[in-house]
């Protein structure tokens, strides 16, 4: 349904042309004056706006002239509307870029022949750059679930196909069992023989295993060196223990390369279905857990998961005691790591990173304590604190001139769910007095995916506000064009994880590219994380990456060290496209 925007200041004539709008299949938004009207338009980005031109305070011409002053809202089509019917008024709209003219008053027939004619020729235009988004869109589709490197099956399949065989086991009374394998000491072999060596290694591992099992079970690289075998229909344990020592005698056969044999070790943990987990993440978290059992306690074997093991988790519960009075002891600070626009240089924003000064610890490891802080509601209360201080933060920069910066903040999906989100953001720029639009809320796409009708009205509801939306991590998760072009969103962060390998790994080159292309489509902005290389840079700039960040730059810096890199104006030197 095309969403069209009704700018005029008379109740009666805007009501009568919502009416006629909805009767007509379309979806009509009200805006009661000019000012309105642009906050809805940048809101909502409608297929069409109809505005009338003499209104108080903001005209229709200065309500187009705001409009195509912006690059979301410039290429909107735009059908004025006047009781005038001067050849010079005419004149002065279509100059500013109106699309057509109605003379009030006008026949239902011709204001629905007139948005239908304009939306047909925009249709016309665009219908190029639909095509490139959906193939670009297909692109991504098409590697979501699968690993580049090995071809196997990822982790978000691997979840999906653990799911199904849980319930089929369910029904069947048999029982399934989840091998979780990862290579030993494996940097080393990045390190002696390089990366390119290492990978051709991993991708060997990955056709070994599936030989090993063949078409019995699904086998999926979870990441990095962690691989999984999925076997739907397990038998007794002696059973399942003969397949684990068969897929370490498989990984530990001498690979020869380069005229040398490689020799790997594995650790594997196994957790069986129904005794050791009821759900696709117990199982895979146990797995995991019986997998480090083994890693700590002999290296190369296979170990089944006992519940005895959790108290391997004592020391993380520890961690999490002190992490509950962290906040009050005031142990956390904020650390920044600079946004740079990839065709002037300059830093552009900062995005504002946790850090945790534990008093005998010392620094703690953010992959450490924000998981412990997911798992618990601490998230929420830290967000909110991360929040006030980034904002009074960038408030303070802007005052001392050194730029309005933007700033960006990683909202948790448990804070994003909070009722009161919306409110509290509000109230926090308030109190700060920072200008939403400085605001960049970064969440992950498995937040979003959760009840999309309430996460899009919640976005819309911070939008309305001036704050911005940035997809986090973005291809790490539930990738999806009819969501994308849903949520009303303004960039996309491609992870790190994709870029470390640019532009020497095909396949995560063809990643980013489409990425890009999908971003580029669908009018948003690029920003690559983890950018640690000129080639990289080289590489993401010339296929139209608008921002990065990373260690090419600056890491992460405490307040004072960003204020001083904001005082020098320290640019970032960008070769030529």
């Amino acid at each position: 349904m095309k969403t069209i925007l009704v700018i005029e200041d008379q109740d009666p004539i805007r009501a009568n042309i919502a009416v006629m709008l909805n009767r007509s299949g379309f979806r009509a938004v009200e805006a009661a004056n000019g000012r309105v009207g642009v906050e809805l338009a940048r809101a909502y980005l409608p297929d069409l706006i109809v505005c009338d031109i003499t209104m108080p305070d903001l005209d229709g011409y200065g309500v187009l002239t705001k409009l195509q002053q912006e690059p979301e809202t410039a290429t909107i089509p735009f059908i004025f509307l006047s009781a005038k019917a001067n050849r010079s008024d005419i004149r002065e709209g279509m100059n500013l870029g109106a699309d057509d003219y109605l003379t009030k008053p006008f026949t239902r027939d011709e204001l629905i022949g007139a948005v239908n004619s304009r939306l047909e020729k925009q249709a016309a235009i665009t219908q190029p750059y639909l095509a490139e988004m959906k193939r670009a869109a297909e692109n991504l589709n098409k590697i979501a679930y699968c690993d580049p490197l090995t071809n196997l099956p990822n982790r978000i399949l691997l979840r999906q196909k653990l799911q199904e065989t849980i319930g089929h086991a369910l029904q069947t009374q048999q029982r399934a069992a989840l091998v979780y394998l990862s290579l030993n000491r494996f940097s080393n072999i990045n390190n002696t023989l390089g990366y390119t060596t290492g990978d051709m290694i991993l991708k060997l591992v990955g056709e070994r295993l599936q030989q090993s099992v063949g078409d019995r079970s699904t086998v999926a690289r979870l990441s990095g060196v962690e691989f999984c075998v999925l076997v739907e229909q397990a038998g007794s344990d002696d059973e399942i223990a003969h397949l684990a020592t068969s897929l370490l005698n498989t990984v530990s056969e001498p690979f020869l390369l380069e005229e040398q044999n490689v020799c790997l070790q594995a650790s594997i943990g196994i957790v069986r279905f129904p005794e050791d987990g009821s759900d696709p993440d117990a199982l895979l978290s146990h797995a995991d857990l019986a997998r480090r059992f083994q890693e700590q306690n002999g290296g190369h074997g296979f170990q089944f998961y006992r519940s005895s093991m959790e108290v391997v988790d004592a020391e993380r519960r520890s961690l999490e005691v002190d992490l509950t009075e962290a906040l009050s002891k005031s142990e956390f600070e904020l650390y920044y790591q600079p946004q740079v626009n990839l065709i002037t240089g300059r830093v552009i924003g900062v995005e504002a990173l946790l850090r945790w000064q534990h008093p005998k610890r010392g620094m703690v490891s953010p992959a450490v304590f924000v998981p412990l802080a997911e798992a618990t509601d601490l998230i929420v209360p830290l967000g909110e604190w991360v929040l006030r201080m980034a904002c009074r933060q960038a408030q303070l920069w802007q005052s001392a001139s050194l730029l309005p910066l933007r700033i960006s903040i990683n909202l948790s999906a448990r804070q994003f769910r909070q009722e009161t989100l919306v409110e509290s953001i509000k109230q926090t720029l308030q109190e700060a007095r920072l200008n939403p639009r400085l605001l960049v809320l970064e969440l992950t796409e498995t937040s979003l995916i959760d009840d999309v009708e309430t996460t899009i009205a919640t976005l819309q509801e911070l939008k309305a506000m001036g704050v911005s939306i940035a997809i986090d991590d973005f291809g790490t998760g539930y990738s999806s064009l009819s969501y994308l072009r849903r949520f009303p969103i303004d960039a996309l962060k491609i992870d790190r994880s994709f870029v470390s390998q640019v532009p020497d790994n095909t396949h995560d080159a063809a990643i980013v590219k489409a990425v890009i292309a999908l971003a580029q489509s669908l009018k948003l902005k690029v920003i690559a994380e983890g950018v640690e290389t000129h080639e990289q840079l080289n590489f993401l700039r010339q296929n139209g990456c608008h921002a990065m960040q990373g260690y090419l730059y600056s890491r992460p810096l405490p307040t004072n060290a960003v204020q001083e890199l904001l005082k020098e104006d320290r640019r970032l030197v960008v070769a030529p496209s």
